[in-house]
């Protein structure tokens, strides 16, 4: 197989089905229709490119809270490595219906509720009151009656179930209504990146933005030479497929940071382009007496994309 830019050997490994050529820094894919050139290819550069760089960012993040005091210290490196990773940046417009409660009319709502069962309860206690001996008595029952006129027939059908029925009908007569509920479109448009290798999904951002503003084409003679550049084992058929439903997914998750009683959520998504971005990405690897802690760190921005164990 060669590189259908420069001509180069290319040599796939088992299961890869996005290589960057070695030379001219061309990739390819794997598709439906066999091995074909990436329309878009573009890179981050590297700005945190030391260890003593990466240590700076690493260990505030660390030791950071009363319980993770010396974390940092106190913990053993693993492993501290910087490679350039591939994800495939995926256009999603996402459209969220949301029904949910409405939270102020309910409480608005229960509040009038417990007032006017205040007030109810209220002048039936001082009714009861009336007939001495803490209203249990027969004078008690005389002095309710004697309220709502005694032995009329509104005494004997109301009595005290039908105040009870009347103060529920009030309380929750604004439910069939549609005061109780609120309807909210949620829009958002996402360059949702996907990580393009298996043995990398652990790390997979959830909602994470790189700063594609900074990226540029890429140009593999621009890239240190002591930096593996990583291939990539899902396709973009693959990673559209997983870009929405983690755009979903996501969306599910705001909706219900904003919202604590959705009664139904529907998200439609439309996947629109994709690039293949190189991304350099630090990865720090450390044992705490048995627990294991992973940093993912975006060499770019010096920003974490993700963390295991923290």
């Amino acid at each position: 197989m060669k590189c259908p830019s420069c001509g180069a050997p290319i040599t796939p490994k088992f299961g890869e089905m996005v290589i960057t050529c070695e030379y001219c820094g061309s990739a390819v894919t794997l598709g439906n229709q066999g091995w074909t050139n990436i329309q878009k290819q573009t890179m981050l550069l590297l700005k945190v490119a030391s260890v003593d760089e990466v240590n700076k960012i690493i260990t505030p993040l660390m030791d950071k809270g009363l319980l993770h005091r010396h974390l940092h210290e106190d913990s053993k490196q693993e492993e501290m490595s910087l490679t350039y990773v591939p994800y495939w940046i995926v256009s999603v417009s996402a459209r969220t219906s949301i029904t949910a409660a409405n939270e102020t009319a309910q409480i608005a709502q229960t509040a009038t509720t417990a007032a006017l069962m205040g007030v109810i309860f209220g002048g039936m206690g001082g009714g009861f009151g009336g007939g001495g001996g803490g209203g249990r008595g027969r004078g008690g029952r005389r002095a309710f009656e004697g309220g709502f006129g005694t032995g009329s027939l509104l005494t004997s059908v109301l009595g005290l179930k039908g105040i009870r029925i009347m103060a529920f009908g009030m309380g929750m007569g604004g439910m069939g209504r549609g005061g109780m509920k609120k309807t909210e479109q949620m829009d958002a448009n996402y360059n949702f990146p996907v990580i393009a290798l298996k043995a990398l999904t652990d790390y997979q951002p959830r909602d994470y933005q790189f700063d594609l503003e900074g990226r540029a084409l890429f140009d593999i003679s621009k890239l240190p030479k002591d930096v593996k550049i990583l291939n990539g084992d899902i396709s973009e058929d693959v990673a559209k497929s997983q870009a929405k439903t983690l755009v979903d997914q996501l969306q599910s998750q705001k909706a219900h940071a904003k919202y604590h009683m959705i009664q139904s959520l529907n998200t439609e998504s439309d996947v629109g382009d994709v690039e293949l971005l190189h991304v350099p990405v630090w990865f720090a690897k450390y044992d705490h007496k048995g627990n294991k802690i992973v940093l993912v760190i975006d060499a770019n921005s010096g920003r974490v994309i993700n963390s295991l164990g923290l």
